[in-house]
């Protein structure tokens, strides 16, 4: 299981470019990111490309497993995404959830301040959580589906005001020429 201080690699720096690039085009006025050094190297580069300050908050942080960190998955005794499972000295599922309540609290907080696009920079379980927790529920398309896995820099665009319709979700068309594989829904709405 990953450290929470890993840093993006070749490959992670080079896909932070591409996203980078990709929503350059949306001329995003704020980014507010988490503070782990994955998330924070990509919204470096969207500063960069763009110039455009980063707010950053440990509320978007990757679920922390705790003493799990580090450990192979192949040597792990439980499932650590398992409901219910308390990894030790990290977050329960309960208190993930929490969080990211708290994060999504201050996404629409910052979202409401703006003029402009918010762009927001954070981690897979937790991309997972607000789109499962907070905007699937808002969801009027039967067809709608949380995918299981949010990839690296995948792109999750929200149309509107409330109720925050999803306009793409977990796209990474900026990284096919890099072999980027994942899934694109386009939901309606323009990106």
């Amino acid at each position: 299981m990953q450290t929470a201080d890993v840093p993006l690699n070749e490959r992670g720096l080079a896909q932070a470019a591409r996203v980078a690039e990709r929503l350059g085009e949306l001329g995003y006025v704020h980014i507010l990111s988490s503070d782990l050094p994955r998330a924070r190297m990509t919204a470096e580069a969207l500063h960069v490309r763009s110039g455009v300050a980063v707010e950053q908050t440990p509320l978007l942080h990757e679920r922390n497993f705790g003493d799990l960190r580090g450990t192979p998955y192949a040597e792990l005794k439980s499932d650590p995404f398992a409901p219910g499972y308390a990894p030790p000295n990290g977050e329960t599922w309960e208190m993930f959830h929490e969080r990211v309540a708290r994060a999504f609290e201050l996404i629409l907080e910052r979202r409401r301040a703006l003029d402009g696009t918010l762009v927001v920079v954070t981690h897979g379980l937790v991309c997972r959580a607000l789109v499962e927790r907070h905007l699937a529920p808002l969801q009027v398309d039967a067809k709608f589906v949380v995918p299981d896995r949010f990839h690296n820099t995948s792109v999750t665009v929200l149309a509107g005001e409330h109720p925050h319709a999803i306009a793409t979700l977990n796209c990474v068309a900026h990284l096919a020429e890099q072999g980027g594989q994942g899934v694109s829904a386009r939901l309606g709405g323009a990106v």
